[in-house]
């Protein structure tokens, strides 16, 4: 029995020994998409989602500045940038390369409050809830920054802007997670656009269902981590949000197939960031490395 409860421990012990090592194990993804209109040129697109930055994090901040050598056509940032009162700073320095380069952004719940010491295990359970008493971060100086960087706020805005030669028009919530989605009116002249894409940082089923009933064809989400810890051979075993396990990273259909597969033609092309960082209460990740996503968009088949 010694001998048992002593190799459970051991392993026990390798298994969050990888995970803190994991944690800090970033990685690019590459993929693509086929959407846009046949004969365009494609779009790359630099998704960014939950950094969740202190002011120690120097390795990395050096990392997603080095993302800059890629020269994206477009960064989309869907939120969590801060995890520190103190990391506003830290956050505008890691993001500042990549604002020689088109952006929009969303913020999410942790870009409004401090993290706070929970138990791992209510994940589980439920969904995260927004708790009276959190430290309010400068939420102010994040947008004034990334919007001095020259990057589009899309916190419950709609907008168009040309990339890579084509009219895109976008549509952005404010994080569901904490009730502060309101999809914006109609534009009242909206140009006419080769594509429409949707950003929102929680990708509850509300908030999908907005974007594609307003006619996004390419909807860009994070919040998950992409379940945090993952069991091999079975994947996600959480969400953080209504959003099925099955999606909680990766390209996707949604509602249904990918609109590449037969039957998929309603659904949108749903790409959810597994993230860069944690809750520095809870540094660990498993089978789920952090990672930045290079998302090509290319042209439909004529």
């Amino acid at each position: 029995m010694k001998r048992v409860l002593g190799a459970a421990v051991a392993a026990g012990a390798g298994v969050l020994a990888w995970s803190l090592v994991e944690a800090q194990s970033f990685t690019v993804r590459q993929i693509a998409a086929p959407v846009l209109p046949p004969g365009s040129k494609p779009i790359r697109i630099l998704h960014l989602s939950d950094l969740h930055l202190t002011p120690a994090q120097r390795r990395k901040v050096a990392w997603v500045r080095d993302l800059a050598r890629f020269r994206p056509d477009l960064v989309v940032d869907t939120g969590d940038n801060l995890a520190h009162v103190d990391a506003v700073p830290t956050a505008l320095e890691a993001l500042e390369p990549l604002m020689a380069f088109p952006g929009v952004f969303v913020h999410g719940s942790n870009d409004y409050f401090a993290p706070t010491p929970r138990n791992p295990l209510k994940y589980l359970k439920e969904p995260t809830q927004a708790r009276d008493g959190k430290t309010s971060l400068d939420t102010d100086a994040l947008t004034a920054g990334l919007e001095t960087g020259g990057w589009v706020n899309l916190n419950n805005v709609r907008t168009s802007l040309e990339v890579a030669g084509l009219q895109v028009s976008f549509v952005g919530l404010d994080d569901p997670h904490i009730g502060r989605d309101r999809l914006p009116a109609p534009a009242e002249e909206a140009a006419e656009a080769a594509l429409q894409i949707g950003v929102v940082h929680a990708p509850y089923l509300r908030a999908l269902g907005q974007l594609r009933e307003d006619g996004a064809e390419v909807i860009l989400a994070g919040h998950t981590h992409g379940g945090q810890v993952n069991v091999p051979g079975k994947g996600a075993l959480v969400t953080n949000c209504d959003l099925d396990t099955t999606r909680a990273s990766g390209l996707h259909g949604w509602p249904g197939p990918r609109p590449d597969e037969q039957g998929g033609s309603e659904s949108a092309w749903l790409h959810v960031s597994a993230g860069l960082g944690t809750s520095p209460y809870t540094p660990v990740r498993l089978a789920c490395r952090p990672e930045a996503t290079m998302l090509t968009l290319l042209p439909r088949r004529a």
